[in-house]
């Protein structure tokens, strides 16, 4: 009996891949027609400076955004972030006749200043678009909006209900947006966010991220006494060599709590040439891939600023929560093998990668473990930050086919 099952097992299998097969090849040819209306969007919103203080700009990055997603059927809300510049979030809400809570993130600011397009202009160069904030983050906003066209275009709506959360200031570690980001992740089964892939140079492949630091703040601050340099430097403390002294000692003082990193970048004492300086403090940047990272690395720093080397001198250290770390649960870990499958698909190799220094919105998005999150669904680029940020075109298709395909997949999920 079971000799005579399996042919027509085989049988019902490979029909069912052939049907899956032709329904591939339509959204392929779908994500290939809007690689350039894709483009076009990109460069309407690389023509938007939208630094993370520039209020006017954020607003015209919101008013397009929110068009946008007016157009695709959306309920929109314009939310004031808490803190901040002030600018606002845009979130947009679809409702569907499924059962899943799906939610796409991604962010509308950059970290450059208005002007920047005077010398760092849109333009082509091969496979390559170059432009301020391109990459980080406006390529991750088009993959939403274009794989988002695509799927209304199909009569896709298999959710219950799929929101779209655009804030504004990430760049500055989302913080007036991070607690409203994580309310909104909570309600919602899966969250994709849409911070760019690398490309190549330096990664071979697209890939997905399945971790990334948290970030804090460092200061460390030293009291000491003030006298004339000249006639009685003697009779003063100086707080500049003991904070010298104390950047030193606590230098590598991470490297014993696995999961930390702590890198003084900042510094300031005295004010005038000929007197010792009675304060001096510098600044930190803290990284962590653990939740008690901040508490281990407080305590530890304490304990090693007690040994002074400036007599009558008070060394305070105090430091400061950011975003929270991203570490994918196994059921991100599994979601993101289903887009390397989604990748084979297309004949494209997706790697996952599993940790980076630098934060991301999907800290807070995971931060309860409620939700399922993975990152990185925006497009594949380079530069972020710097003054060559580009997006690799070749990317387009894939990243929209990914991305539809996988929120097809999900919304079958009970």
């Amino acid at each position: 009996m079971k000799l005579r099952l399996v042919p027509l097992l085989a049988l019902l299998l490979a029909g069912s891949a052939t049907a899956h097969a032709t329904s591939d090849e339509k959204l392929k040819t779908a994500a290939e027609q809007e690689k350039a209306p894709l483009i076009e969007t990109l460069h309407d919103m690389v023509m938007i400076e939208s630094g993370s203080s520039d209020v006017e700009g954020l607003k015209k990055m919101a008013d397009f955004t929110e068009t946008r997603l007016k157009a695709l059927g959306a309920t929109t809300e314009r939310r004031k972030t808490t803190a901040g510049a002030g600018a606002d979030m845009v979130i947009a809400t679809f409702e569907g006749t499924g059962t899943r809570k799906l939610m796409l993130i991604a962010h509308m600011d950059t970290v450059y200043l208005r002007g920047i397009l005077a010398t760092e202009p849109w333009h082509v160069d091969g496979t390559r678009i170059y432009g301020p904030g391109i990459a980080d983050d406006k390529g991750g906003i088009a993959v939403v909006l274009h794989a988002l066209k695509i799927l209304k275009d199909a009569g896709w709506r298999d959710y219950a209900k799929l929101t779209v959360s655009f804030n504004p200031d990430e760049e500055v570690g989302s913080i007036g947006s991070g607690e409203i980001i994580a309310e909104l992740a909570d309600q919602h089964d899966v969250v994709l966010s849409c911070e760019p892939t690398a490309a190549s140079p330096p990664a071979k492949n697209d890939g997905l991220l399945l971790g990334a630091s948290g970030t804090a703040t460092a200061k460390i601050e030293v009291k000491g006494r003030a006298s004339h340099a000249g006639a009685a430097p003697d009779l003063g403390r100086n707080a500049l060599i003991e904070l010298a002294h104390q950047l030193l000692q606590t230098k590598d003082v991470a490297k014993s709590i696995p999961g930390t990193q702590l890198n003084w970048t900042t510094a300031q004492a005295g004010t005038v040439r000929n007197q010792i300086p009675e304060r001096a403090e510098a600044g930190g940047d803290v990284r962590l891939t653990i939740p008690d990272g901040v508490a281990k690395l407080q305590a530890a720093l304490e304990e090693k600023v007690k040994e002074k080397l400036i007599p009558d001198t008070e060394t305070t250290v105090m430091l400061r929560a950011g975003r929270p770390p991203f570490v994918a649960s196994d059921r991100g870990r599994a979601l993101a093998q289903e887009g390397q499958a989604i990748y084979a698909e297309i004949d494209r190799k997706l790697d996952l990668v599993e940790i980076t220094g630098g934060g991301t919105d999907a800290g807070y998005a995971a931060r309860s473990g409620k939700a399922i999150v993975v990152e990185s669904f925006g497009l594949a680029g380079f530069g972020y930050h710097a003054r060559d940020e580009f997006i690799d075109t070749n990317s387009i298709v894939p990243r929209l086919y990914l991305m539809a395909r996988l929120l097809i997949e999900q919304g079958k999920k009970k």
